[in-house]
């Protein structure tokens, strides 16, 4: 599966080490109440979220994309932040289940296997959503691309093109399009990329046979046809 191996969170666990939001909370909004007006008001407002002990509201069963059923992943598999305002989101990293849709809920909602991506793309083209945008899932195996990025999973085999089904193109597409729209992230190849792409990975998917150059290209499609 495209998060299992080197997927599993070793330096990106629950313990790691501190956030980047912590280190701006504890300097610039600091910084701002001693000043007495170095952050205009609004950002402040902004900001209390980040002090210690504040998180934002959450609802569980909310969605990020519109088109998605929702069944959450176990919480071993991700870990709670807030994206983008602790973490810049500017990557989607493109993963193959190796089995079925089926068996990869089954293993994200497992606490032991200690991997998890934020969506699943079925053969028929359904989308399952498992975890919140703004958390950061354990699928990528490197700290930092978990941090900056959106792990969607395509039921199938890397060794089987019948399984990227036109149904399962498609789909992707328009959420890829909408997390890049969401952050402003640019459709190519440097910013949607494979697992195998990922620094130190030993993670072969989305495999030779995912056609990339459809995939861009049904990428801008659904980025163009999205409302302004």
């Amino acid at each position: 599966m495209g998060t299992t191996g080197s997927g599993r969170p070793g330096p990106d666990g629950p313990t790691g080490g501190v956030s980047r939001r912590t280190l701006l909370i504890g300097g610039s909004a600091a910084a701002a109440v001693v000043g007495g007006g170095t952050l205009a008001r609004d950002r402040l407002r902004h900001a209390w979220w980040g002090l210690p002990g504040a998180q934002r509201a959450r609802t569980p069963g909310e969605l990020d994309y519109a088109g998605a059923l929702w069944t959450a992943a176990s919480e071993a598999n991700w870990r709670r932040a807030d994206r983008p305002d602790d973490y810049a989101i500017d990557r989607v990293v493109v993963h193959v289940t190796q089995g079925s849709l089926a068996s990869a809920v089954r293993v994200f909602q497992d606490p032991s296997h200690r991997a998890a991506a934020h969506y699943l793309v079925g053969k028929d083209g359904s989308v399952t959503q498992m975890i919140r945008e703004l958390d950061v899932a354990y699928h990528a195996g490197d700290r930092a691309y978990n941090e900056r990025s959106v792990g969607i999973e395509h039921e199938g085999f890397v060794d089987r093109p019948a399984d990227f089904t036109a149904a399962m193109y498609a789909a992707s597409a328009r959420l890829t399009a909408s997390v890049c729209g969401r952050y402003g992230i640019p459709v190519d190849r440097e910013h949607v990329v494979g697992h195998v792409e990922v620094p130190g990975t030993d993670h072969t998917d989305p495999g030779p046979h995912w056609d990339w150059d459809r995939y861009i290209e049904l990428i801008r499609r659904a980025s163009a046809a999205r409302p302004a």
